[in-house]
């Protein structure tokens, strides 16, 4: 009976200590770690007081933990979270309290015991212990030292020495059990604009000077991990070490404040208090300098594998033994923390792990035709080995093992789903479809055809003489039978049956095959595999041929699609459909490509060559795969069938027809060789170079140096036009250009005179006069006619030259005879996108992409950062040749006289058959902002009716909104429009 007894007195214990303390609980529009954290204090018997300042109310929370006081403060949503703290701090009526952030675990048995130890010891202001940091990424939880042993009692009788101890090896007591009433002092006197920094710091360094402190030899706290410590000590020292004038008057201005506060604890005049605070600030900057107190450094590394044990942890090289943490009893906290972690995921980070393995799970869920309860099972295992906190997929894997009579298994299963259940179980559906590949699968869903859709298509394609057949060559080079029924299940259950599948494995083929069955296997090695294929190729009855990986999904509505459109499609060669690809970590990205883009395809073919649709008569006429490029097969075809027919007939279908891994963005060889060889194969000696992995640049070369005509208008606009001819005189390293500057009609004696100096002391500069004001248009009409250039170099004169190279460059791809204008990336100077190439329809005009991204972000596809056709440029920069500006007419000067002639002007050039490049080797400072000229945008929509409804340099499943290349809004596809 005594132990009873103890175990009694225990309990009462600890709950009245409990009821002596206030959990404060801090948070702010993070509802998931909220509920996570009231989970872990559903025990805590005291005072729970929940101060929510986010903008709507968690209406959840007062039905879901009875016992906490929960207040929705909006008021201060935009206030820093001191106003907060000195709101709630007013709230508490028991005699201790302790803050605590939302993603944060104070352990209630150490609360308890500062609680008890406050109790004994009335001389002592707050108690605290050790803590450890932690890091929740999708499956696994990494722990970190945060403290270092220190002096543990704070128990000098001089408040100096307390102080000057505290900083000098400086633990936080943030979050540690205070006495309310030392507390409210503090908030009530703390000025009302302070900083998050100096709150904290002075905070601490008040509860110092006003009373003994106490760090218990125990485990208090695993405190969330800042997403950047060193970020955080950096802006604590920058507090309280810079020595500029501004953080100087911050710091003495509170180090004044401090010593009012704390004057006759400190038995200083104001001065000398002064003083001494300001020597402590010196004294904690050298003490986090250095680390004395606190550390950052991963000793544990955790991951819940099995839902039949415990957590699996792997230790560090260096373990600290002299911290309160090496017991049996903590790791079984610890164990809690992670189960919660788990079950209750939260925050960005975790989440966006979580997104991947959701997926994967999400189609390890998804039952096909031919299975059976062994294959469900085994799916369900696998699925469960990716995470064991998915309820359904726990609930689905003990139902099947009941049907299997593996009971055992079963009810341990069933005994872990109670766990999950318990605690509250997040609707992982729901958190999937927040994210980018939730909004993807349910795009991909709302484009799957439905039964009486797939035999309208069906019947269509028959009463036209049958679908095209699809041939599809597939490499299972792994002999990996798991992918490949993967690829083989989602053919299966596809819209589209017109398909005749050749599987080459180096495994042993499962059936023996000939190539009149649907499914042939084929025995290869790596090294004849290429070979094989071309053979077989052949030999298949089909119309068009994919070459696909083991593994690839099929999209379910892709080839029905890709069948109705190229039923009819006479002079296609071949066409790259969309495509959907799996990250690493399981996530999901749309690829979805432009209409042909001969030179996005040159500069990112991991990216733009995979799975085409060729025409199988094309691909033998080009003599099939090349055994010289195993890592490029279908980038080195495709150069050889535009060496052989050039860029007619090469399509695209916006729609996906693949679930795919990722491509391998690295520095392929083989990618280089065929690039090169095609270039030669072209005449010239180019250079092909790279300055990212799987991303390529073209010196084409060219040998001749043509006189370029740089043209400048000017229109009482002096400041500009100096900015912009300095720029152009000072960093154009190209020789063999003019400077032609036509002046508008300017009434300015200022800028005629800054113009006629300008022609006089520089033999680049020419100066053309309109006596009378004529449009930009027509300006820049007059100025080409007088222009001695071969190519004309359209500037604006708002625009400022960055690079010295950038005649070059442009010029690098306008001698392609291929090419008609070229158009640069328009930047500001805080190095943002401005403008970089345009898009017909954008915004409900003609606009750019990415505007207001970093210069150098990749971009969609890596479209900031590499070559690439674009169905216009803008006029702040674009070169042309001479001969063909002419040839179509210059600019139009009736319909498009202020605005959108450089539309027209690139529009008529793709109409002759050349192409317009977008380079972002070419940096423009300009302000790239739209044209306000409704009348001519009509015009221009009007004139150009076909390439607004689709510009080809943009993918019809994309938005046209905002800073573009964002999914648009699932729809269905128009199946009776493309059966009619």
């Amino acid at each position: 009976m005594s132990g009873v007894t103890t175990q009694i007195s225990s309990v009462k214990k600890t709950t009245t200590v409990h009821l002596l303390n206030t959990l404060v609980v801090l948070t702010q529009d993070r509802p998931d770690f909220l509920r996570r954290t009231l989970q872990y204090y559903r025990d805590w018997t005291g005072p729970v007081l929940v101060l929510d300042s986010s903008r709507d109310r968690d209406s959840g929370i007062e039905t879901r933990f009875a016992g906490v006081t929960y207040r929705h403060l909006p008021e201060f949503t935009e206030s820093a979270k001191l106003a907060v703290r000195v709101h709630g701090v007013e709230q508490v009526q028991t005699p201790y309290l302790t803050f605590i952030n939302d993603d944060d675990f104070i352990d209630a048995d150490a609360m308890g015991e500062c609680v008890a130890f406050l109790q004994d010891n009335p001389g002592y202001g707050f108690s605290y212990g050790y803590s450890l940091s932690y890091r929740a990424t999708g499956n696994q939880v990494d722990f970190f030292r945060r403290d270092k042993k220190i002096r543990e009692d704070f128990n000098d009788a001089r408040a100096q020495d307390r102080v000057q101890s505290a900083m000098d090896a400086f633990l936080s007591p943030s979050h540690a059990v205070i006495r309310t009433e030392l507390l409210r002092h503090w908030y009530r006197s703390i000025p009302a604009d302070i900083n998050e920094q100096w709150q904290e710091i002075g905070c601490a360094w008040y509860l110092f000077a006003s009373a003994m402190g106490r760090i218990l030899p125990i485990p208090y706290a695993v405190h969330e991990c800042a997403g950047a410590p060193a970020r955080n000590k950096a802006q604590f020292l920058a507090a309280l070490s810079n020595q500029d004038p501004i953080s100087r008057a911050a710091r003495e201005s509170f180090a004044d404040f401090l010593a009012s506060m704390s004057r006759q604890a400190l038995g200083h005049d104001s001065a000398s208090a002064r003083q001494f605070v300001l020597d402590s600030f010196a004294t904690l900057a050298n003490s986090l300098r250095i680390d004395s107190g606190s550390a950052h450094e991963l000793i544990v590394e955790s991951n819940w594998k099995s839902p039949l044990t415990g957590p699996v942890r792997r230790f560090g090289v260096n373990q600290y033994v002299e911290l309160p943490f090496y017991n049996q009893a903590f790791f079984d906290k610890l164990s809690h923390i992670e189960f919660l972690i788990g079950a209750l995921p939260a925050g960005n980070v975790q989440l966006s792990e979580l997104e991947g393995v959701w997926v994967q799970q999400e189609q390890l869920l998804r039952q096909h035709a031919n299975d059976t309860p062994e294959t469900i099972t085994g799916r369900l295992w696998k699925a469960l080995d990716i995470n064991v906190f998915n309820t359904e997929v726990v609930a689905q894997l003990a139902t099947q093992l009941e049907k299997l009579n593996e009971s055992q298994e079963a009810g341990s299963l069933s005994v872990w789903l109670q766990h999950l259940e318990a605690v509250g179980t997040v609707d992982r559906h729901r958190m999937l479809r927040t994210t980018a590949s939730g909004q993807l699968l349910d795009w991909l869903q709302a484009r799957q055809p439905q039964d009486a859709e797939v035999a309208l298509a069906n019947a269509h394609l028959t009463q036209a003489g049958g679908a095209p057949q699809f041939g599809i060559l597939l490499l299972d080079l792994d002999d990996d039978m798991d992918k490949l029924q993967v690829t083989l299940d989602s053919l299966v259950e596809g819209a589209c049956k017109s398909f005749k599948v050749a599987v080459f494995t180096t495994g042993e083929p499962p059936v023996s095959t000939s190539i009149q069955n649907t499914l042939h296997f084929v025995k290869v090695t790596r090294s004849n595999y290429v070979e094989k294929v071309n053979q077989i190729a052949r030999q298949m009855s089909c119309d068009w041929l994919l070459l696909a990986q083991a593994g690839d999904q099929f999209v379910s509505s892709g080839l029905l699609r890709a069948a109705l459109e190229l039923q009819d499609a006479e002079g296609v060669r071949a066409v790259a459909a969309d495509e959907i690809q799996r990250l690493p970590h399981g996530a999901l990205k749309d690829v979805f490509r432009p209409g042909f883009n001969l030179d996005l395809l040159l500069r990112v073919p991991a990216l733009m060559a995979r799975h085409w649709l060729v025409r199988k008569d094309v691909m033998l006429d080009a003599g099939g795969y090349s055994p010289d490029f195993l890592g490029a097969l279908e980038f080195d075809l495709l150069l050889r069938m535009i060496e052989k027919g050039g860029l007619a007939g090469l399509a695209h279908l916006a729609e996906p027809l693949l679930i795919v891994d990722a491509a391998q963005l690295e520095d392929n060889g083989d990618e280089r060789q065929a690039l090169q060889r095609h270039l030669a194969a072209l005449g010239y000696k180019a250079q092909v170079s790279s300055t990212m992995p799987g991303s390529w640049q073209i010196d084409y070369r060219h040998t001749e140096r043509p006189l370029v005509s740089v043209i400048l208008q000017s229109q009482d606009n002096l400041a500009q036009l100096q900015r912009c001819v300095t720029a152009v005189l000072q960093r154009t390293r190209y020789t063999r250009y003019e400077l032609l500057i036509v002046d508008n009609n300017s009434q300015s004696p200022d800028v005629h005179q800054w113009l006629e100096r300008e022609e006089q002391q520089n033999k680049r500069i020419r100066v053309l006069r309109s006596e009378q004001t004529l449009s930009a248009s027509a300006l820049i009409n007059t100025a080409s006619q007088h222009a001695e250039g071969e190519y004309l170099m359209l500037l604006s004169s708002e625009g400022e030259v960055v690079n010295p190279n950038w005649i070059d460059a442009l010029l690098n791809q306008a001698m392609r005879p291929e090419v008609g204008a070229v158009g640069a990336k328009l930047i500001d100077r805080q190095n943002r996108v401005t403008g970089a190439g345009l898009i017909l329809g954008m915004n409900d005009g003609v606009g750019s992409a990415f505007v207001g991204q970093a210069k150098d972000a990749p971009g969609y596809l890596r479209r900031l950062l590499v070559e690439q056709n674009y169905c216009a440029v803008s006029l702040a920069c674009l070169m042309v040749r001479k001969e063909l500006f002419n040839a179509v007419g210059g600019l139009d000067e009736e319909q498009f006289a202020h605005a959108y002639a450089d539309v027209d002007l690139c529009l008529k050039l793709g109409q002759h058959g050349f192409l317009t490049v977008w380079t972002p080797q070419v940096h423009v400072l300009h302000s790239g902002e739209p044209a306000d000229a409704p009348q001519a945008l009509a015009a221009l929509q009007e004139k150009w009716h076909d390439a607004f409804a689709h510009d080809q340099a943009y993918n019809r499943n994309l938005a046209l909104s905002g800073t573009g290349f964002t999914l648009a809004p699932a729809t269905s596809v128009d199946w009776a429009q493309l059966t009619a």
